[in-house]
């Protein structure tokens, strides 16, 4: 295509979004406009289950449960009830945010908390993760940290950055029912640190939790417990005190960032497809993908601040579409898988593949107007930085158009929390559109559920495991049909080579490595 036409296309089909500055290009990805008119159908029946949802019908039929994110920046689209509790909450963030910040709610042994460790995993920590890094500066008033695993280096590294002001960190435990492992397993390594440094832990804790969960009924004397509702799901919370409670205490302007995601809602509620991108994307992945995930969304924010938009994306997306029966209960294996780093870095690492190799993706660039505060310098005559990042970014996506590699770009003014509150909506209400045009429940997640199934039943194998172990070393296929397990000898071995390399159990080598025989430590 020419660029004379390529511009007719650009000016036809761009999406602008004016009040929040924002546009969306789809110039090119190489639909026909009667591909468009064909998906017409499929597009009215996604915007009435869009209706339907905010209306407050069960939109997660699997789990007979409402779905309700879209209140949290318009309490008056909910019921009175949940309209209160929502008003409630923000009052409660913005409240205890300001006594934190003021000294009024301080340690009991510091003046007050300059640090923030939250204690989450999944949508209770990619979201706050993405805020904290995207929204971060010089003048912020607590900083921030996280735990968002199991793993026990993981827990340390952190610990070891927080340590010398372990008396002056605030620690948010956000799980909706307190029954999530890692995030439990976060918060005892927590207290157990606090308990080492002689600080009362309770004293240092919050929780953003379920009523009536096991985290609600542990954190009963802890300084602050705020809600989470059965009508949000962890990846879409970010605009719930899952995600405004640690903005908050780190200086974010959350009135900005709900602002930012409510003039979003109400730009994607339009049925004009030029004035809404959320619509204007889904369909952009339903033909880049061919409806059926048949290829990759890559993400290609060009700004430091979006390095971890890919990682939000991948949770949002992957765990909302990628589902083994629609809802009719048809097998369908749907999906689309997401990846991402930034530009130019990009440009270094896999771009090389994204043009000449295989062409099995679409790409999604991000681009932020606004280079920094202030004037940049000229790194050469009249060309900056933020100059070159630019060039960097319309070279690649040119490339790939070349070699007729698919592409959108996604333009904001400047990386705020406006317009990152308006980037999360938008991609909500991406996904939800996607999710009726392709025929899945967006809102459950019980391939998830499968894994953490899974996980207890080693975890419980583990257990027999270590009672069969003695001061006899014995060979794992002896140990598994010792602790009643002859059918698991693999899961048996990998239990027993990681209780060996911690101490808790003795691997005497073998001339080959699998006959290795173990004993009681």
């Amino acid at each position: 295509m020419d660029t004379r036409a390529l511009w007719d296309r650009y000016r036809q089909h761009l999406c602008v979004v004016e009040d929040l500055g924002l546009t969306l290009d789809v110039s090119r990805m190489g639909f026909s406009e009667a591909w468009l008119t064909s998906m017409e159908p499929a597009l009215h029946r996604a915007f009435a289950a869009m209706d339907a949802l905010e209306k407050g019908a069960i939109a997660n039929p699997d789990e007979k449960r409402k779905v309700g994110h879209y209140w949290l920046r318009a309490p008056e689209l909910a019921s009175t009830e949940d309209a209160l509790a929502i008003r409630e909450a923000l009052s409660q963030v913005k409240a205890f945010a300001a006594d934190v910040h003021s000294g009024k709610v301080k340690p009991p042994s510091a003046p007050r908390f300059t640090k923030v460790l939250v204690v989450g995993i999944g949508g209770s920590a990619l979201g706050p993760q993405l805020a904290a890094d995207a929204l971060s500066t010089a003048r912020d008033k607590l900083t921030t940290h996280f735990f968002d695993n199991t793993d026990p280096d993981g827990f340390d590294r952190v610990l070891a950055q927080l340590q010398p002001a372990l008396a002056e960190t605030l620690v948010v435990v956000i799980s909706k029912s307190g029954g999530t492992k890692e995030t439990r397993n976060g918060m005892l390594e927590a207290r157990a640190a606090f308990t080492r440094a002689g600080l009362a832990f309770s004293k240092h804790a919050v929780a953003v939790t379920g009523a009536g969960s096991e985290l609600d009924q542990t954190a009963a004397d802890w300084l602050a417990r705020f809600p989470m509702w059965d009508w949000v799901g962890g990846r879409t919370s970010e605009t719930s005190a899952v995600g405004l409670l640690p903005a908050a205490l780190q200086g974010v302007d959350i009135d900005a960032f709900l602002d930012g995601a409510r003039s979003m809602d109400v730009a994607t509620r339009s049925r004009a497809l030029a004035k809404n991108p959320a619509a204007l994307m889904a369909l952009m992945w339903h033909h880049g993908s061919g409806g059926v995930g048949n290829k990759d969304l890559v993400v290609l924010p060009y700004k430091d601040r979006l390095l971890l938009m890919s990682r939000y994306l991948q949770q949002l997306v992957m765990e909302s579409l990628g589902k083994t029966l629609d809802l009719d209960g048809k097998e369908v294996n749907q999906g689309l898988a997401v990846y991402g780093n930034k530009g130019s870095t990009d440009q270094h690492a896999y771009v090389q593949q994204l043009r000449d190799g295989v062409p099995n993706f679409f790409a999604l660039f991000i681009e932020v107007l606004k280079d920094r505060d202030g004037a940049s310098m000229e790194v050469e005559p009249r060309v900056t930085s933020g100059d070159y990042l630019l060039g960097f970014l319309l070279g690649t996506r040119a490339a790939l158009h070349e070699k007729r590699r698919e592409s959108m770009t996604l333009t904001l003014p400047e990386v705020s929390a406006k317009s990152l509150g308006a980037l999360i909506a938008l991609f909500e209400r991406t996904v939800g559109f996607y999710a009726t045009l392709i025929n899945v429940n967006a809102y459950h997640q019980p391939g998830v559920e499968a894994g953490k199934k899974a996980a207890a039943a080693v975890l419980s194998l583990q257990q027999k495991v270590l009672d069969a172990l003695s001061g006899e070393a014995l060979t794992a296929e002896a140990l598994a049909t010792k602790a009643g397990a002859a059918d698991q000898v693999e899961s048996v071995f990998k239990l027993l080579e990681h209780l060996a390399a911690n101490g808790r159990a003795v691997r005497q080598p073998a001339p080959r490595y699998v006959e290795s025989k173990f004993r009681k430590a």
